[in-house]
């Protein structure tokens, strides 16, 4: 038995999340097009008769500018220790730039790998020109895939495998995600509230079950301001309404999800509140 951790980092929006859901072979993480949808270290699990790889998904890598920030920042960084194999995952459909080369120099490359994500969305040169630009890394190896389609995911899993060092099972063969089922719920309707308010939702907000009687389940929703309790509400509710049914969807029959808007002013800049939040 072959076991082991890998670690994906990168800037925001690269597709770290799609590509561990990719493959687990299910959701771990939730995804939106808005940068730092990831907040927290979550772990995806992928057990075969001969290995299990433990991904280790990550915030994006950015430039803080809050409290909360700094928190995401520091818990992607933390997550390139005590693991087995380091992914640099870039995007292919933007160059490789400063973000990109930051992130990079936290990393060992005589062990880390980079992979070029989105590549359905380019040409092949495109693909080769972004391969060349991340040559000078020296990085152990390099791959070009596809998160969305599965294209060289296949190959990038055999290369996991390879490296892992002979050991236990660190989880239950069934496992697929080491997230509390709370926390499971709260991330999905925050994913929700981002695909269901578009541009209009801020990117302060949080959420978090408050009560957890299942089938029933009590979830607030965080904002920092007066004004943006009624764009997480809707007009007679109706986003409410829809990101409940959206999320009940995700769930096992029967579940009854009960949403609340709370504000909290300026929770993001305050280092106190998002330790609260479990950030």
């Amino acid at each position: 038995m072959r076991s082991g951790f890998v670690s994906l980092v990168g800037r925001p929006n690269v597709g770290k999340s799609t590509l561990v859901n990719a493959m687990c072979g299910e959701k771990v993480s939730i995804v939106s097009d808005k940068p730092q949808t990831t907040r927290t270290r979550v772990r995806g699990v992928l057990t075969r008769p001969d290995s299990q790889i433990v991904f280790v998904d990550t915030p994006g890598l950015h430039k803080p500018v809050t409290a909360l920030g700094e928190r995401v920042n520091a818990t992607a960084l933390d997550s390139v220790a005590d693991v087995d194999v380091v992914c640099l995952v870039i995007d292919a459909t933007k160059p490789y730039g400063g973000g990109d080369r930051w992130v990079a120099s936290h990393l060992d490359f005589s062990t880390a790998i980079v992979i070029v994500n989105k590549i359905d969305r380019v040409a092949p040169k495109t693909v080769l020109s972004q391969l060349t630009s991340t040559a000078s890394l020296g990085a152990a190896a390099y791959y070009p895939v596809s998160a969305r389609t599965g294209d060289g995911v296949p190959e990038l899993l055999e290369y996991f495998v390879a490296a892992m060092p002979e050991g236990p099972l660190y989880f239950p063969g069934d496992t697929v995600r080491d997230v509390p089922e709370e926390t499971w719920v709260a991330e999905l309707v925050r994913e929700q509230l981002l695909a269901v308010t578009h541009d209009e939702l801020p990117y302060s907000i949080a959420t978090r079950v408050t009560e957890w009687e299942w089938p029933r389940v009590r979830c607030e929703i965080i904002v920092e301001r007066d004004s943006q309790k009624g764009m997480v509400i809707g007009k007679h509710g109706a986003v409410l309404k829809e990101v409940g049914q959206r999320v009940r969807a995700q769930l096992p029959p029967g579940a009854f999800i009960e949403l609340f808007v709370k504000v909290d002013k300026d929770w993001q800049h305050r280092a106190d509140r998002v330790q609260r939040l479990g950030y």
